[in-house]
């Protein structure tokens, strides 16, 4: 699940949803509802080309109708979103993926 863009180790937004146990939706939702809590090199919205890379080196096909380019959550920003998703598994989860950065 983690993975290195841009020079930086990062969870894709689908990724952490399913972590959390939550819709993806409900991330991006957290984000664009505190965007004081999201500095830059926390999130950053992949490009086209970057995301076509990154499907073309997953093992299983990536179907659906997926419109918007994924996000992508540097170490920083899952901390910022632990700060936002006040269940004890969003704790729980950030602090296990974190120690995973490390």
């Amino acid at each position: 699940m983690i993975i290195e863009l841009r020079g930086q180790k990062a969870i894709l937004d689908s990724d952490v949803a399913k972590l959390y146990g939550v819709e993806t939706k409900r991330i991006n939702e957290a984000v664009k509802n505190n965007p004081d809590k999201f500095s830059k090199g926390y999130i950053f919205d992949l490009e086209k080309d970057e995301w076509d890379a990154l499907k073309s080196k997953f093992s299983t096909s990536i179907k659906g109708g997926k419109v918007k380019l994924p996000t992508a959550f540097t170490e920083k920003g899952l901390y910022m979103l632990a700060t936002i998703l006040k269940s004890s598994l969003a704790t729980q989860t950030t602090i296990a993926i974190i120690e995973t950065f490390l």
